[in-house]
């Protein structure tokens, strides 16, 4: 299974980034390999409009089945839930921790967007 999670930096080790479509990064967790891979999401940190829904276009793109987030606005919700990809949000700590929450699970599964849509 492939979970993806947003990350203000390029390390596991990082602190999960509250955003959803301007996180700076994107790291896919993979639960067979264990191994991570860090995915750039710098195009959509500066983007004037439409920062959600293309990054959550990249993470359907991805091949991820789960995002791990602080917060999902409705655009981006409408993408992922269309892909079938469970969204989990309110994460904080490291990418790490996320993981290990999500393992022990510990998190809720979001049923709607949690952020509003920003213009």
């Amino acid at each position: 299974m492939k979970l993806i999670i947003t990350s203000q930096g390029m390390d596991p080790a990082d602190a999960v980034d509250p955003r959803f479509g301007r996180a700076r990064y994107f790291i896919l967790f993979d639960t067979d390999s264990e191994e991570f891979k860090v995915l750039d999401n710098a195009d959509q940190v500066e983007a004037s409009q439409g920062a959600g829904v293309q990054a959550a276009q990249n993470v359907v793109n991805s091949g991820a089945e789960i995002l791990l987030t602080g917060a999902c606005g409705p655009k981006a919700f409408e993408v992922l839930s269309a892909a079938s990809i469970k969204i989990y949000s309110g994460i904080k700590g490291t990418v790490q921790e996320a993981v290990q929450a999500w393992r022990q699970n510990e998190l809720e599964l979001l049923n709607g967007p949690d952020s509003p849509q920003r213009h």
